[in-house]
């Protein structure tokens, strides 16, 4: 069974809620599992390296791995929802810091 992309999506964020933009693309197989993710948020004026992702999480190349103002570390996959979390965490403590 083949993938699809089940989501792409782009949000523009306010200078309240942290500029930047937000990016969600997930695929999943014919079962609706998901096989492929990335998730970012993007802030040229913060980071310029990584194609300005300043934090992100994704699965490219077959490992899970966490983007971080352009260091990648591995992490240990639990479940989608959990990335989801982990990146909601990641993203908005670091527009609380800014």
């Amino acid at each position: 069974m083949a993938e699809r992309k089940l989501a792409d999506d782009s949000f523009s964020l306010s200078e309240k809620r942290g500029n930047g933009i937000l990016r969600r693309e997930i695929w999943v197989s014919g079962r609706g599992e998901v096989v492929r993710y990335n998730l970012a948020y993007i802030h040229h004026g913060i980071h310029q390296g990584d194609n300005g992702r300043v934090v992100g999480y994704d699965n490219a190349h077959g490992v899970h791995h966490r983007h971080y103002m352009g260091q990648v570390t591995p992490f240990d996959f639990v479940s989608f929802a959990d990335v989801e979390e982990r990146f909601e965490k990641d993203w908005t403590a670091f527009r609380r810091k800014k």
